[in-house]
């Protein structure tokens, strides 16, 4: 159920005697989507995923332990499961594919009315743990003084959350950022330093003291000021990005990419000085809730409002950090590239090239634990390319071009026409002609078409550029036709026709013709008319017959013809 690939919990629920033969039990009750506290006898394996409570006070420790133990003693969950929840062990993050799975019904076996899993370590069994899901422990969650205790949790669990993103983020500090915005970096970072101390500290007394509070209270402001200026200027290069066509936009994160290392590093530097600063509110308010309802539901607010401004700022950084991270990969799988303008300053192409792999090397930890890669990509089932050709160097650029669950269905290398339209062509009887041009303009092009879309590219400005052609959404294919025989030239041939243009792709002799039905085929899934496109092309039929029985007489033109149309159209 950790997050590594090695689950450190086994789904499996087929009994092992090692498992069974294990009478030291931890149980993880999941309090909140994701969150689960810990409690029982945690094999040291298992303890370097934990997280502690933090700023949670002792006395919420101690009334979350209580409220889950009643558990215990219901039908619910039996046997001696009660007794391990004496012991309050910290925090652990459900991991998401464990939530899928718990979700989808899953299959962990089920004891003492709890789902019972494995602890693995190393490849090997170190105990046993239950799993009580959220649906059990709401039954805990109607005492209403369980409620800001829960707060402080969730709290912790992010302040736990944007600190380990900031701490792989180090590398960015060490290697890059230094060197530019000195002034701007030891701002951000002496206010950082100020609240990181005072959560510490209060960390060690178990509580926040008024003399601590005071140390930060006053840089409400302050911190306020760093987060809206980062989010502003990552909200900026996101905006800048979405705007730009392809080409301006490699160069844009290009030319930018010191400055956006810094400003996605600052946004989370400057977010986990607020959620700390959130926190230390929150623990102040709760102790005061002992006595006061409103301050007792300020922490649910606090908790709340954190988590609301922690999840879009991570978004932003997220989508940022993503295209810059996305960038650098493709230029680092591009054997043509001769030159990379990283400042505009580094002219040598030796200079720009190590600049680019410092920058990833950098970067890549943060991208990462922000949005794992997807996997490499395999050449997929279909593939209509000439037996001679690698597709590998294809499908590693590929790779960074496709989006989350994006499945690619095939990959072909066709000649495509440029210079003539060839339905307009074939259909005004120019056959000869448009062989002769097809001859003199085709130029191999990458076809790659996924579940979503189709994506085209000359294959030389792919692998020189990483630059595409076209990237058709799979909803606006109109029409495909195969032919059924070769041309002269032993070429098979397949015309796309989308919404707003029609392609035509020239198969060479020596690709397999199985191949090339079966891309097709794939293309004819998509075949459709939307209703609306229908009725636009149904309206433009009558326009000119309204126009006419409308028209006011006067100018030149007569309307007669019109009318004529309109009584030959209304006579079918």
């Amino acid at each position: 159920m950790g997050n590594t690939a090695d689950s450190p919990i086994s789904d499996d629920p087929t009994p092992n005697s090692d498992v069974e033969s294990t009478t030291t039990s931890t149980v993880l009750a999941e309090v909140l989507p994701g969150v689960a506290v810990v409690f029982g006898e945690v094999p040291a394996e298992l303890k370097l995923d934990l997280i502690d409570f933090g700023l949670v006070p002792a006395a919420d420790r101690m009334q979350i332990s209580t409220a889950l133990a009643s558990i215990g003693n219901t039908a619910t969950v039996a046997g001696n499961l009660g007794n391990a929840f004496a012991s309050v062990q910290g925090l652990y993050r459900i991991s998401d594919a464990t939530q899928a799975l718990l979700k989808a019904g899953g299959s962990l076996a089920v004891k003492d009315g709890a789902n019972l899993g494995a602890v693995f370590a190393n490849g090997k069994i170190v105990g046993q743990a239950r799993l009580i899901p959220l649906n059990a422990v709401s039954v805990a969650q109607t005492v209403a003084a369980i409620g800001p205790a829960l707060a402080m949790v969730a709290l912790q669990m992010q302040l736990s959350e944007v600190t380990g993103l900031v701490r792989t983020n180090i590398a960015l500090t060490s290697q890059v950022l230094t060197t530019i915005r000195h002034g701007q970096w030891a701002e951000l970072t002496a206010l950082v330093a100020t609240v990181d101390h005072v959560v510490d500290q209060a960390r060690e007394v178990g509580s926040v003291p008024t003399s601590l509070w005071d140390t930060v209270a006053g840089k409400r402001a302050d911190l306020r000021k760093q987060l809206d200026l980062y989010r502003l200027n990552v909200g900026n290069h996101i905006r800048q990005i979405h705007r730009l066509d392809t080409h301006a936009r490699r160069e844009y994160l290009e030319t930018n990419a010191e400055a956006i290392l810094f400003d996605a590093n600052a946004l989370l530097s400057s977010l986990k000085a607020w959620t700390g600063y959130q926190a230390l509110h929150a623990a102040r308010a709760r102790a005061a809730g002992l006595e006061d309802v409103g301050e007792a539901r300020l922490v649910d607010t606090i908790a709340h409002d954190t988590r609301t401004e922690l999840d879009s700022a991570l978004a932003e950084t997220t989508s940022l950090v993503g295209s810059l991270t996305r960038e650098l990969r493709i230029i680092a799988e591009l054997p043509g590239r001769d030159t990379l303008p990283l400042t505009g300053k580094r002219k040598d192409s030796k200079a720009a090239r190590q600049t680019s792999a410092r920058l990833l090397e950098a970067l890549e930890p943060l991208a990462d634990a922000l949005h794992p890669p997807a996997p490499p990509l395999e050449a997929p089932g279909v593939a209509c390319a000439p037996k001679s050709l690698d597709p590998e160097p294809y499908l590693r650029i590929l790779r960074w071009f496709l989006e989350d669950g994006e499945t690619l269905r095939v990959l072909g290398f066709p000649d495509q026409l440029d210079a003539l339209d060839p339905v307009s062509a074939i259909f005004s009887g120019a056959k000869e002609k448009l062989a002769a041009a097809m001859d003199k303009a085709a130029a191999k092009t990458l076809v790659a078409v996924t579940d979503r879309r189709i994506i085209t590219a000359k294959t030389n400005a792919f692998l020189e550029q990483g630059e595409i052609r076209q990237d058709i959404p799979i909803d606006r294919v109109r029409y495909v036709r195969a032919a059924t025989t070769q041309d002269k030239n032993g070429r098979l041939t397949i015309d796309l026709i989308t919404r707003d243009e029609n392609i035509r792709w020239l198969f060479h002799a020596e690709i397999d013709n199985t191949q090339v039905d079966a891309l097709a085929a794939v293309l004819a899934e998509s075949m459709t008319i939307p209703d609306v496109e229908r009725d636009e092309l149904q309206r433009r039929r009558y326009a000119p017959i309204e126009a006419g029985k409308n028209g006011d007489g006067t100018g030149t033109r007569s309307t007669e013809p019109t009318r004529s149309v309109a009584t030959t159209c209304d006579a079918e």
